[in-house]
């Protein structure tokens, strides 16, 4: 039973290691370590809540190693400029025909 308990706890911490540097790697190419960089601004920060201090204090290990792992990738994409492929980008291109300007004609004026 024990030894149950001991896989589930290291898998569970698996699965949370790295939090920052997995999610600095979903959106645009960020440059080299991206998630070590983010654990780092965050602990300078003071608009971190002290409930999340010893949390980040806790993922900056992990980050650190999984953007070491992730060197080469972050290598490969260097050269090329990833704010076309961020998901932010691609809702603002996608929503381009929404927006209203000011001269538009379909907006009531009052």
């Amino acid at each position: 039973m024990a030894t149950i308990k001991l896989i589930v706890a290291s898998c569970m911490l698996l699965a949370t290691s790295g939090c920052s540097s997995v999610m600095s790697h979903t959106g645009s190419n960020q440059g080299y370590y991206p998630g070590t960089r983010a654990c780092v601004d965050m602990l300078k920060s003071d608009n971190t809540s002290w409930v999340m201090m010893p949390l980040v204090a806790l993922d900056l290990p992990f980050s650190a190693l999984v953007d070491t792992i992730l060197l080469p990738y972050d290598y490969l994409n260097s050269g090329n400029d990833g704010t076309a492929d961020s998901p932010k980008a691609r809702i603002l291109h996608g929503e381009e025909p929404n927006l209203v300007t000011p001269h538009s004609t379909d907006s009531a004026t009052y």
